[in-house]
């Protein structure tokens, strides 16, 4: 069992499991292949002169995987908030993971927040129709289950939900320590 799964891995979803995994929370990801960030080309990524899209996710995944994170390739299908402890996820592939809390960072694609339960809200971004509804730290209306970047309604760009993706992440860890958690690193 993983301590935090994250479902996406989109700037939202790798940058929370990139703090996840640097703070020492298993961390799994879980994700279906589908970013829009694929089919970006950046200019606008404070430093990063420009970055394809693609090239983006792959680094990002691999600073994730450095404090070790965990990357499946898995649509997931169905998550149930087990009214308890875990919150349990189901894949496409049938296989099922537990874990004490879950991130959903899909993206444009609510319809799995939809099935689950969440309270839905209307979007403000052009052609984000449905964003879920969280209480500013990522907080949803389900215990255990959060929401980061164009999900929860941040603006698509991609410095913006890697930001907060990242913040998510701080307000979870911060929760499972019960103290605020503080990442910055010194130079030697």
């Amino acid at each position: 069992m993983a301590e935090v799964i994250v479902i996406g891995a989109g700037p939202a979803g790798a940058s929370a499991a990139l703090f996840l995994a640097k703070a020492g929370k298993e961390t799994l990801v879980l994700d279906s292949n589908a970013s829009m960030t694929k089919r970006a080309w950046i200019e606008n990524h404070y430093g990063a002169k420009d970055i394809s899209g693609p090239d983006l996710l792959k680094i990002g995944r691999e600073q994730a995987e450095k404090f070790g994170a965990k990357f499946i390739e898995e649509k997931v299908t169905h998550i149930d908030a087990n009214g308890g402890s875990t919150v349990t996820v189901k894949t496409e592939s049938g296989r099922g993971y537990e874990a004490s809390h879950i991130i959903l960072a899909t993206g444009a694609l609510t319809d799995l927040a939809n099935a689950t339960g969440l309270e839905l809200k209307e979007g403000r971004e052009p052609r984000i129709k449905t964003v879920i509804a969280t209480d500013g730290q990522g907080r949803t209306s389900v215990p255990r289950i959060w929401a980061a970047g164009t999900a929860a309604g941040v603006s698509v760009h991609t410095i913006i939900t890697a930001g907060d993706g990242a913040k998510v992440a701080i307000e979870l860890i911060s929760e499972i320590n019960g103290e605020r958690y503080v990442d910055h690193d010194v130079l030697k």
